[in-house]
């Protein structure tokens, strides 16, 4: 059973309205490579220069992957990766 990744609605326009995407990786950081690759425009939404843009959270299971080891978190089939974009207002 592959990674399922939760796309949130600013970022649905690049998975064709899909909400979730079924993506394979040992790590996050493949997991997220294998997400860019199905759907190449998500690359520049989701890193600058190779890092995840700062706005961007990403929760391995319902875990923020800063306090694990980041995009080397090991994955397993089954897993959840939510990217869940920052909220700023005021």
């Amino acid at each position: 059973m592959p990674i399922q990744v939760h796309i949130p609605s600013p970022l649905r326009d690049q998975t064709h309205g899909q909400t979730t995407v079924q993506v394979q990786g040992a790590s996050v950081k493949d997991a997220l490579d294998d997400l860019c690759r199905q759907f190449p425009g998500l690359t520049a939404k989701l890193f600058d220069k190779g890092e995840v843009k700062p706005f961007l959270n990403l929760y391995l299971n319902d875990e923020d992957i800063r306090y694990l080891d980041n995009l080397a978190t090991v994955t397993k089939d089954g897993d959840e990766l939510s990217i869940i974009p920052a909220v700023a207002g005021g």
